[in-house]
Formats: C-alpha cells, structure tokens, sequence
C-alpha cells in the first residue's frame, strides 16, 4: 500500500505514512477488526492552536500523531514553545527590576510590564491567525530556533 500524499510504501497496518504523517486510506477489508486513527485537524488549525496554550500545547502538539511528523506543525510549536519562555523570562525580569525600585518609579514600570503583557499577548494572537493561513512566520531570533528544530 502506498501513500497517497507522498507515494512512499507503507507498513501493512499502519495507520499513519512513516515519512509524512499522512492518515492511511483503508479499504472495506482492512478497516474490519482494526482501529483506524485518523486526524481531525488540518495542519493549519493544528498550527494555530499550538500558540493557545503557549508551551502546553506547544509540548502537546509535539507528541501527538500525526501532527509531531508535520513540518509545519513542528515549527509552530516549537515556535510557542521558544516565544512562551521568552515571555516568562522578560516577566520575572520585569518582576525584578520593580521590586528594586523606590515606590514612584514602581508604577511606571508596572504599567510598563502591563503594556508588554498586552502587546506580547497580541502577538501571540497574530500568530495563531498567522498559522491558520498556513503562513510559516518567523519571529526574529526565536523562528530561526524553531526552524533548526522542526
């Protein structure tokens, strides 16, 4: 049996195309008796939804079938994964740098912080919208991390 997608043989009885991630298409006689797992999904959505959850569905996306076979996928969760400890480590850095400064000075960087927050966060939403149009963008250091490990 061969892959529909990329034309590479497969393993009788595997649900999923060892080289692309593809879902095998079955006949009546196979498909009695065997558990057919197949992904409800388009890579584009699965994409967008790895930045949901920042590196929870990050992680979540890189384990799952067969969606940890997906280029495209791979780069976006890895991409949340890298974007969501830059975050945390620019907030605790933030957190810091306020807890040293005298009581005047804190509440500019408070707001400071919020407005990092809220544009770190609509950065995230662009994104999702960015790769549900399968659109592969990389952000400027964290995306080339990604791409090596996709």
């Amino acid at each position: 049996m061969r892959c529909e997608k990329c034309g590479v043989e497969m393993v009788a009885g595997s649900a999923f195309c060892a080289s692309c991630g593809q879902p095998a298409v079955l006949g009546m006689g196979e498909r009695e008796g065997a558990a057919v797992a197949t992904s409800s999904l388009s890579p584009n959505v699965a994409g967008a939804l790895c930045y949901l959850g920042g590196a929870v569905t990050g992680v979540l996306f890189l384990i799952l079938e067969p969606y940890r076979r997906d280029r495209f996928v791979r780069f976006h969760a890895f991409q949340s994964i890298f974007f969501t400890i830059g975050w945390i480590v620019l907030y605790v850095a933030m957190g810091v740098l306020e807890s040293f400064l005298p009581w005047a000075l804190w509440h500019v960087i408070a707001l400071l912080s919020m407005l990092i927050s809220l544009g770190l966060f609509c950065l995230a939403l662009w994104l999702m919208y960015r790769a549900y149009n399968n659109e592969r963008f990389k952000l400027p250091v964290i995306g080339d991390l990604a791409e090596k490990q996709s």
